[in-house]
């Protein structure tokens, strides 16, 4: 998804204030400082309409989950809503129309480092003072290879595989209820590997998202109890870490998703827990016999086609172990929708202040620069690098004043 707001305008909105997860700015800026720019940020979403409910976090289902080896993260949330969070998202955009110069379907085909020439479809160039990759986690092909065409040093990230969880709602309304979304991390004895569960959605909706082309799965949840389910969902996805000499794995995830594709004639798959584990395809028939009426139109298939051993044992392992806290999520009828990826940008070298090593007066931002993965972190991101512009820009201006001011005295007429 591209555009203003990008992907964020269309999610169910998930607003976490904290610097421990949902990104990695700490990594170069001081956790309080973070934390700073994310209530900064919620200031602004809050005047646009966003809720100002939050839910906080507990340390005895924090306690449940160590004495079953998961650890949960813990952080206060917000969620915002995908029905609501669009329309913050509208106003914000409606705001900053009033105040500069928005231009839509603009494709940036070239970035001058240089001389700061920005090409525009191809054929308008845009001269700037200062440049901001903000691209979006759409955008991060372009900007990765932007990177390599000018030698910047790159550090490729993890990228995460797996499938959406759909389930009866009541088998988490302990943890909804209490903290709305469980971020719980396993590692499995079999691999050591880590898989995480996130993306919670009480009573919501499997939805798709087309990334050029491929389609994979993710989910959403509203705020109005018109639009809401009888099933709650989440995303389990197992990390990958790759090492040399593969440098890509952005396109091994989209691989693996375009692979679920094929098998279902374009479509994503959706595959019961029970057939899973029997080795056995899922038919339409075996959902309908099951206890959960799917809340996304799939094609029932086997997911063992598509997804690799390593990662898909790591989920069924996962699974087990959540079901010791959350009774019933490795239920025969749990419904598992694959493939859901989360791509993580190349990050490139940079300072401090995000500026990119090499260039002048060049910055990269948020979630395709590999900085951020929510919402908070990377609303963060930008706020922080726009304060670092606007200082930058203060003592020209202040010259500025005093030099009109000095000359508006010097032709002051004498009496």
């Amino acid at each position: 998804m591209e555009g203003l707001a990008g992907a964020g305008a269309f999610s169910d909105g998930k607003y976490i204030i904290t610097h421990e997860y949902g990104g990695w700015l700490a990594d170069l800026l001081d956790p309080e400082v973070v934390i700073n720019y994310i209530e900064q940020a919620d200031s602004i979403l809050v005047s646009f309409g966003a809720t100002t409910e939050r839910f906080m976090p507990n340390n005895d289902l924090k306690k449940l989950c160590l004495q079953n080896g998961l650890y949960m993260h813990q952080a206060q949330v917000k969620h915002l809503g995908t029905d609501h969070n669009y329309v913050s998202m509208t106003k914000l955009i409606e705001y900053l129309g009033k105040r500069v110069e928005i231009c839509t379907r603009a494709n940036v085909s070239e970035v001058d480092k240089d001389n700061h020439v920005i090409t525009v479809n191809d054929k308008h160039n845009i001269t700037a003072d200062k440049i901001i990759f903000a691209v979006g986690r759409v955008g991060s092909s372009f900007f990765s290879k932007w990177c390599n065409k000018h030698s910047i040093p790159l550090t490729n990230n993890q990228v995460d595989i797996g499938v959406r969880v759909e389930l009866d709602s009541l088998i988490w309304e302990d943890f909804s209820k209490k903290i709305y979304e469980p971020k719980i991390l396993y590692r499995s004895k079999q691999y050591e590997d880590i898989t995480r569960m996130f993306c919670f959605n009480d009573r919501g909706h499997v939805v798709t998202e087309n990334t050029n082309g491929v389609l994979t799965v993710n989910g959403h949840s509203f705020r109005d109890e018109k639009l809401k389910t009888k099933n709650s969902n989440f995303a389990l996805l197992s990390t990958i870490n790759f090492t040399q000499p593969f440098k890509d794995p952005i396109e091994y995830a989209r691989a693996t998703a375009y692979l679920a594709n094929l098998i279902s004639g374009g479509q994503v798959l959706v595959q019961r827990l029970g057939d899973l584990r029997r080795g056995r395809r899922t038919t339409e028939t075996r959902i309908k016999k099951g206890a959960i009426r799917p809340t996304l139109e799939a094609v029932p298939g086997d997911l063992s086609l598509c997804i690799p051993k390593r990662q898909l044992d790591n989920i069924i392992e996962t699974l087990g172990a959540l079901d010791k806290i959350a009774p019933g999520t490795a239920n025969d009828d749990t419904l598992l929708y694959g493939i859901e990826c989360k791509y993580y940008s190349a990050r490139p070298k940079c300072n401090k202040d995000f500026l990119i090593e090499g260039c002048k007066d060049v910055y990269a931002v948020g979630d395709g620069a590999g900085f951020t993965r929510s919402l908070s972190q990377a609303a963060a991101n930008g706020l922080y690098v726009a304060d670092i512009i606007s200082k930058q820009g203060q003592p020209k201006q202040e010259n500025k004043q005093k030099q009109e001011k000095k000359e508006k005295q010097e032709n002051k007429p004498t009496k």
